[in-house]
């Protein structure tokens, strides 16, 4: 892969069975100031990674013969190539999202949906991982909050000295309420975070949330490892969640089951 020039806005391997829809969407991103590398199969991406290459984002279809999507991603990981991932698919249903971000893709997005939402994803992950001038000035400053320190030069998590091993999306989610401790938070700014405003996925005017607590579930499971009392994540059934004290609050549960029989009956 040839050197990126200054105008170049990120590099991006493209990985889709389907040649014409690779063709088409690869002639897009060009347009757009993308550098992209396409693979017609999984195997031959993983090769590609294995020999040294480097990219910033993978776009990678679900459906494709022998290794499908949701396997590469369980491969690339297993291999310590913790590339953000965004799945490209025909397959909607709420199941494949989730099982999606489980294996630990950055985002979903539907083949459906017009190329502006998807290079508006884009643009989020590669601003994310490259930040802007303000936060690049600020890149040596250590945030800390009683057991959790958060180092923002390189978005790494610490509880108790531990390193808790989140996802770039994930360390921003902690961040947000950790940086505004004992305050509510809601479904719709944290799902905002992730996928830029005024985007919705999922089923109805609430759908997003389904989105948020899976990442909740995950952040908390993943500081549990180290610390199976970790309790500072409460949730505001029907609104949202809040960084606490670990202590609980009124009003407030820390239960993701309650969370999710409460939601649906509340209103944002």
């Amino acid at each position: 892969m040839s050197p990126m020039t200054e105008s170049t806005v990120a590099r991006v391997a493209l990985v889709d069975d389907d040649d014409l829809f690779r063709e088409s969407l690869s002639l897009n991103l060009a347009d757009e100031g993308y550098e992209v590398v396409t693979f017609d199969r999984g195997e031959p991406a993983l090769d590609f990674f294995a020999n040294g290459g480097s990219v910033d984002i993978v776009l990678l279809d679900w459906r494709m013969p022998k290794m499908d999507g949701i396997d590469v991603l369980r491969q690339m990981r297993s291999r310590g190539i913790d590339l953000p991932v965004i799945f490209l698919t025909v397959l909607s249903d709420q199941i494949y999202e989730e099982a999606a971000l489980a294996g630990g893709a950055l985002d979903f997005v539907e083949k459906s949906r017009s190329l502006p939402i998807l290079l508006k994803r884009m643009r989020l992950i590669v601003d994310g991982s490259k930040g802007t001038p303000e936060e690049t000035e600020s890149k040596e400053a250590i945030y800390a909050l009683g057991a959790l320190e958060l180092r923002l030069d390189n978005s790494r998590a610490l509880w108790n000295g531990k390193r808790i091993d989140l996802t770039l999306t994930e360390f921003n989610i902690v961040k947000l309420m950790a940086t505004r401790p004992e305050e509510d938070v809601s479904y719709r700014e944290i799902y905002d975070l992730v996928h830029g405003k005024g985007f919705l996925a999922g089923y109805g005017p609430s759908g997003y949330r389904a989105n948020v607590r899976a990442f909740i579930k995950r952040i908390r499971q993943k500081f549990r490892v180290v610390d199976g009392n970790f309790d500072c994540i409460e949730n505001y059934p029907g609104f949202g969640y809040r960084w606490g004290n670990g202590a609980g609050g009124t009003g407030r549960t820390r239960d993701d089951a309650d969370d999710v029989m409460a939601d649906g009956a509340a209103a944002d």
